[in-house]
Formats: C-alpha cells, structure tokens, sequence
C-alpha cells in the first residue's frame, strides 16, 4: 500500500499584485489538480511573519505527482500562470511521505485542515541518525506538545523530493492557537534532556516557520 503523502509549497507574490495572485491560486491553480487521481484536499495559508503563502495538498501517495493527469497540468500552462510562476519569489517544494500522525485525544473527530495554525519544523538529518532522531520525536517530544491543549496534532514525514534545501524530515504541527508555541508543555519538550543531548551534534538545527490558515479547503472531485 502506498504511504500518505504530502505536497508543501510556498510562494510569495509581490505586494501589488497579492490580491490577484490570491485569486489565482483559489480559482485557477488548485481547482484542476482537485481532478488529478491521487490528490485529496488543499488548504491554504500565510506565513505570519513574511508574505508567503503556503499550500498543502494531502496525497494518496507520491505517486499522485507521476500520473498523466498530473503531468499535462505541469505541461499545459496558461500565460496568466506562466507570468505568476515567474514573478513570485521564495519558493519551495517538499514532497513528505507520512511516518505517522499522533493526535490529542479530544481531537480525533477535529478535521486537522480546520486548525488555525500549522507549525512546520524542519531538520536535515544524518542517515546514522534517523533512526534515535525518529525515536526522540515519537517517544519523548510529541507526547509532551499533545500535553497543550491547543496543541491539536502533529504529523511527521520523511521528505523524497527537496527543494531548494536538503531537508530530510517534516513535522507540521496543527495548532489552535499560537499560545501553544509559548506553552509550558513546548518549554518542557524544548528542555527535556533527550533533546539537550541531540542538540550538542551539528546537524541538529531546525528551520521552521508559522502559518495561518486562508481561504477555503479544496476538496478532491472523483
């Protein structure tokens, strides 16, 4: 069975045209791909502090980004999408496939696409790492953030395809709130010993950022 995935992606129009670009990307950039097989929802969000927008499309698999469908999309671009493509600034593209998502009890009826924030935290991990780095995330930091209230749930992903950085791990953190992040269970998981250690080696230094939910969600039509 194919593993979940996901598909990050960030861009960042000019401030002039946001208003277009916005309209864009509702009417004429994700309605197509909510036909391609494999895909099952978008939402959409704001970095809170810079310009750029974040989309999120939920996968069957990666393999949804390889069908025809898909490709002729990719292929078969607009003028209006080709200028917009080219004017944007800040992109990025991460295609995670999902190693597990951990939920607060009181969530699990809570679509996550509903959360007000997502919380996304990369890392760039060693392969003779993976495996302790995995266990500390699972066994040691996830449990104490669900200990928040408002931290609803947290999703993690191995990253198959990076770009532009050589990211090898994803976790989007799904919040209620912005408190969580200045919450005591984030103070206790940031100061646990398990992670004090890890932070000692080289490669341990997260690059992360904070969106707030926009717009709609786009829901897949077949």
């Amino acid at each position: 069975m194919a593993k979940r995935a996901v598909l990050f992606t960030e861009m960042a129009p000019g401030a002039s045209w946001e208003h277009e670009f916005n309209r864009w990307y509702d009417t004429e950039h994700i309605p197509p791909r909510m036909d391609v097989p494999g895909f099952i929802n978008a939402q959409r969000y704001r970095n809170v502090d810079s310009p750029a927008y974040l989309a999120l499309y939920d996968l069957e698999g990666r393999g949804a980004l390889e069908t025809q469908a898909y490709k002729q999309i990719k292929a078969n671009l607009d003028e209006t999408t080709r200028r917009i493509l080219a004017d944007v600034t800040d992109f990025t593209r991460y295609i995670g496939e999902e190693i597990g998502c951990w939920r607060r009890p009181d969530a699990n009826n809570v679509s996550l696409n509903e959360a007000a924030f997502v919380y996304a935290v990369f890392f760039t991990v060693p392969p003779d790492r993976a495996e302790e780095f995995d266990r500390w995330y699972e066994e040691d930091d996830v449990p104490v953030l669900l200990r928040c209230p408002d931290w609803l749930a947290v999703r993690r992903f191995r990253i198959v395809e990076a770009e532009p950085q050589p990211f090898t791990h994803l976790a989007l953190h799904y919040l209620a709130s912005l408190d969580a992040l200045q919450s005591d269970a984030r103070q206790q998981a940031r100061n646990s010993p398990w992670r004090m250690r890890l932070a000692q080696e080289d490669w341990f230094k997260a690059h992360f950022a904070v969106f707030g939910r926009t717009g709609q969600l786009f829901v897949a039509n077949h």
